[in-house]
């Protein structure tokens, strides 16, 4: 036996018994409002964020705030008079020059400001972070409060893939100095829906 081998196995015969989980209460929940709560925080940390009532209030809003757009790809189909659909099936090579990108987002965590987005809304994984400008769109009442709610909503489901994303991509690493847009999207801007369309 190698010492390598002697090593590893003794790590194996000396591992601590095995202890249940702890049971955690929830956090208080320190604001009332979870939209108002949500909107503070993504505006805090660069996005924008509007509560409208269809997709055509949100397809308008889009016209005047990047009315100078290049190429505009969505995996929503109720964009497809605005916006290039785009399907899992597509060659994701072709994503190499979108302006902006639409997608939903499961729900939203007014904590974070952050949306969480699965593989089965992306279509494609690489779509929200190689566009200029990212435009994500939750339900009013798919806000939760905290990401404890968040990861007991999650919790269980299996997906190949899923993220949160909370704001422009940004850093401060170098001289502390903030950079948005350094490794994905330039702005990301976030509509409510107090009604599904």
């Amino acid at each position: 036996m190698s010492s390598r081998e002697k090593i590893l196995s003794a790590i194996k015969n000396n591992q601590p018994a095995l202890t249940p989980m702890p049971h955690i209460e929830y956090f208080t929940q320190p604001f009332t409002n979870v939209v108002e709560k949500y909107k503070m925080v993504l505006q805090s940390i660069g996005g924008t964020v509007q509560e409208v009532n269809n997709i055509a209030a949100i397809i308008e809003a889009l016209k005047i705030q990047f009315k100078d757009a290049g190429r505009i790809i969505t995996v929503v189909n109720a964009f497809a008079e605005y916006a290039e659909i785009y399907t899992q099936n597509d060659d994701p090579h072709k994503l190499d020059n979108v302006d902006i990108a639409i997608i939903n987002a499961h729900f939203g965590v007014a904590e974070n400001g952050a949306v969480w987005v699965t593989e089965a809304i992306l279509q494609e994984r690489v779509l929200p972070f190689i566009c200029q400008h990212l435009v994500a769109v939750i339900n009013k009442q798919d806000i939760v409060a905290t990401l404890q709610e968040a990861y007991d909503k999650i919790a269980g489901t299996s997906y190949g893939f899923g993220t949160f994303i909370a704001g422009p991509s940004k850093t401060a690493d170098i001289e502390q100095s903030l950079v948005l847009g350094a490794h994905g999207p330039k702005t990301m801007t976030i509509f409510i829906l107090n009604t599904v369309d």
